[in-house]
């Protein structure tokens, strides 16, 4: 055979435009299909491919090529009917062959190939529309937050537009304090999850930060157990937490039917084996370690001075005890009890110093119920010391209070540094803290009510008594055995010893 053997002597007879040349049946090759000597003088000619049962290749006078599938089509069977695949440069003909031989294993089963191909790009657009963050948004909205958390992010939106100095939680703090959105804020807590601010740091800050822009149904198994054993390294209690929130999410969109995701790649992991036992932590800190941590936290509390060496950059000496804000911050842990967040954003506008009270607003806590914590002479007078800002109204900040404390890892590693206590977080003060507790002459509902865990049984339906004179009497009697044990008297022969030497000197 020639070295021009693909390229035919003579092409398909010259006939009037519109009329099809008769089909001449060829195994097809890229250099026939690439050969200029193949078009018509006039009209259209087609090959026929020996290879691919109804392929063919159509030519124009122009030169123009495309790829053609002639098959009797679902639509109407009894007459065979040409379709075009693509034209050629679009698709090569290998591609073509694959495309012919795919439409004809859907004519065999009844399926009409232009149905399919516009079925499977509405699914290839859905992919692309509904991104993991996009549904993630979807979730929080419409089962996590509630319609009125939605409406007043909104409008703290809204106020970040006209401040641009607000970051999203000061924003969102301003409006739920504002009077005219009570009745928002107190319809927070009924809907929605009732965790709803744990799945929110969950979804958004570990999982749409590593998957956002990607289709949600292209998450694989092998990608959520690397996430989760990632957070189970230094987190393995909330790595738990953060498995079941990302189940929830999946069932969810698969439960609602507008995402095209039918399966959950997290169905099969199993917490047991990617994080281990769930076993909550017990960790108590000794006298000894108590106190180290507090004298750990006896810096300034002059906030002009560190916003000064803020504005110029200067660091802190690391060996100096830790100043404001996050000394007081840590000490009103150890005085009060109360969870991390809710004592780091607190507001001046929640402080009542007339009445003595703290009032954190049900938006901010953990169970959605307003929660008052009687402030004792000490954490009253450790609040009264505290500088006040202008910008803001956040107690604990660095930015002249226009937003609250954050980067809590980098000054609980300088206080492990000049404490030396080991194997502790901060959650661990609210721990010890309810430890000594029990060993108050106190009831033990008002231990609980102090630190707003929920009132069990009957309690929280028929009790709606407040225990403000109670719980304030626990948290003085608290405070008078944190200075026992922060300044601990000598014993009693020692003290003897001292005042009998008093005795003698002014005798």
């Amino acid at each position: 055979m020639g070295e021009h053997s693909d390229t035919p002597k003579s092409v398909a007879p010259t006939l009037p435009p519109k009329q099809v040349a008769p089909m001449a049946r060829k195994a097809l090759t890229d250099r026939f299909v690439a050969a200029k000597t193949i078009a018509p003088s006039a009209g259209r000619a087609d090959y026929l491919d020996a290879l691919v049962p109804g392929l063919a290749l159509r030519v124009t006078a122009k030169g123009h090529k495309s790829f053609v599938l002639v098959a009797r089509y679902p639509a109407n069977p009894r007459n065979p009917t040409r379709r075009a695949l693509g034209d050629y440069g679009a698709i090569t003909l290998d591609q073509a062959r694959e495309k012919a031989r795919a439409w004809l294993v859907l004519i065999k089963k009844g399926t009409d190939p232009r149905i399919e191909e516009v079925r499977q790009k509405a699914v290839q657009q859905r992919r692309q529309r509904h991104t993991f963050g996009s549904v993630a948004t979807q979730f929080l909205n419409r089962a996590v937050k509630g319609p009125a958390y939605v409406e007043l992010e909104r409008l703290a939106a809204e106020r970040r537009a006209a401040d641009r100095q607000l970051d999203r939680k000061a924003a969102f703090a301003a409006v739920c304090a504002d009077p005219s959105n009570r009745a928002l804020v107190e319809r927070m807590p009924i809907e929605g999850l009732r965790k709803k601010d744990e799945a929110i740091r969950a979804i958004e800050g570990d999982f749409v930060k590593r998957w956002g822009s990607r289709p949600v149904t292209d998450i694989l198994p092998e990608e959520c157990a690397a996430a989760i054993r990632s957070l189970a390294e230094r987190a393995p209690y909330e790595a738990h937490n953060r498995l079941g929130h990302l189940r929830r999410l999946f069932n969810w969109a698969i439960g609602t039917h507008e995402f095209g995701i039918t399966e959950s790649p997290v169905e099969r992991l199993s917490p047991k084996d990617l994080i281990g036992r769930r076993e909550a932590r017990e960790r108590v800190l000794t006298d000894a370690e108590l106190t180290v941590v507090w004298q750990a936290t006896s810096g300034p509390l002059d906030a002009s001075a560190l916003l000064e060496a803020r504005r110029r950059d200067v660091k802190r000496d690391a060996d100096q005890p830790v100043g404001y804000p996050y000394a007081p911050f840590i000490r009103l842990l150890i005085l009060t009890g109360q969870r991390e967040l809710e004592v780091a954003h607190v507001a001046w506008s929640e402080v009542d110093f007339t009445k003595k009270l703290w009032t954190i607003p049900a938006a901010r806590m953990k169970g959605g119920r307003v929660h008052a914590v009687p402030l004792a002479p000490d954490a009253l007078a450790l609040l009264e010391a505290l500088p006040r800002f202008t910008r803001g109204d956040f107690v604990f900040t660095t930015t002249d209070g226009v937003k609250p404390i954050s980067g809590f890892s980098k000054v609980k590693q300088r206080l492990d540094r000049l404490s030396g206590v080991e194997s502790w977080r901060f959650h661990d003060l609210r721990r010890t803290m309810r430890t000594h507790l029990s060993a108050l002459p106190v009831q033990d509902l008002v231990r609980e009510l102090v630190i707003a865990h929920a009132r069990p049984g009957l309690h929280k339906v028929y009790d709606q008594h407040s225990y403000e004179a109670e719980k304030r009497e626990c948290l003085t009697l608290w405070e008078a055995r944190l200075r026992s044990i922060l300044s601990p008297k000598p014993p009693a022969d020692v003290a003897d010893l001292a005042a009998e030497r008093a005795r003698k000197a002014s005798a």
